[in-house]
């Protein structure tokens, strides 16, 4: 069935920053508070170094020219590939990196998994628990195959926990080179996300927002400024 999806595919040539939402601990990287106790101004200070600094993920090849100048080459982009896992488009034979177009989809997506990946699991669904984040803008350069026109009449490319299909159509994207893929989120609507199989297409990774995720009843509650509500998500939406 997947050579059937493969058939009418077309390849969207990509050139924009894509959003990358991991873990992170909000307080441990607050390297500034000595200057101001405004934390909003301890995120200006990172952005602005992280501008000034040179990169190594602003070579053109950033993980051979020098490859351990700065962590964030690794943490924000190298991680998902030399720790694989399985996720939708892999049954963790292979690494995927995984972006979205906006950090509202982003935190649609990482909220399910956290709650229901983690969470749920460990027994602490009913706890107030709180999880730090931080979302970087990663540059991705590249024809990346199309799936959002075929997600109708192929709706296991969305479904909500069955990634059978999904995992062959990854294998067969990791075998036979392509870069990546796009493909319409499943748990934000009029979201986009991005799966990419080759970092060589991801640079220049700079810090855009840090993120605090509350669990509060029935609810995801997610922070930009701490304590300050920005995003609620209700746990039976997840």
């Amino acid at each position: 069935m997947s050579n059937s999806l493969f058939a009418r595919l077309a390849l969207a040539d990509v050139h924009q920053e894509v959003f990358r939402n991991i873990v992170s601990i909000r307080e441990s990287q607050n390297l500034y508070d000595d200057l101001t106790g405004n934390p909003d101004e301890w995120l200006l200070a990172q952005q602005v170094e992280d501008e000034v600094k040179p990169p190594p993920y602003r070579s053109a090849r950033p993980a051979i020219d020098r490859p351990f100048e700065d962590a964030a080459w690794f943490n924000v982009i190298l991680w998902p590939f030399r720790n694989w896992q399985a996720s939708r488009f892999s049954d963790g034979a292979f690494g995927v990196w995984y972006g979205s177009e906006s950090v509202e989809t982003t935190v649609h997506e990482s909220a399910y998994h956290w709650y229901h990946g983690l969470l749920r699991d460990a027994g602490f669904d009913r706890e107030a628990v709180i999880g730090e984040r931080k979302v970087y803008a990663v540059a991705c350069d590249a024809a990346l195959l199309d799936l959002r026109p075929a997600v109708g009449d192929y709706p296991s490319l969305v479904h909500r926990s069955d990634y059978t299909f999904t995992q062959s159509v990854g294998a067969r994207i990791h075998h036979e080179g392509h870069p990546g893929l796009i493909v319409s989120s499943v748990r934000r609507r009029e979201g986009d996300n991005y799966a990419v199989f080759n970092p060589a297409v991801l640079s220049n990774p700079r810090l855009f927002c840090q993120l605090t995720y509350r669990l509060t009843g029935d609810s995801v509650v997610v922070e930009k400024q701490t304590s300050v509500g920005w995003l609620r998500l209700a746990i039976e939406a997840l």
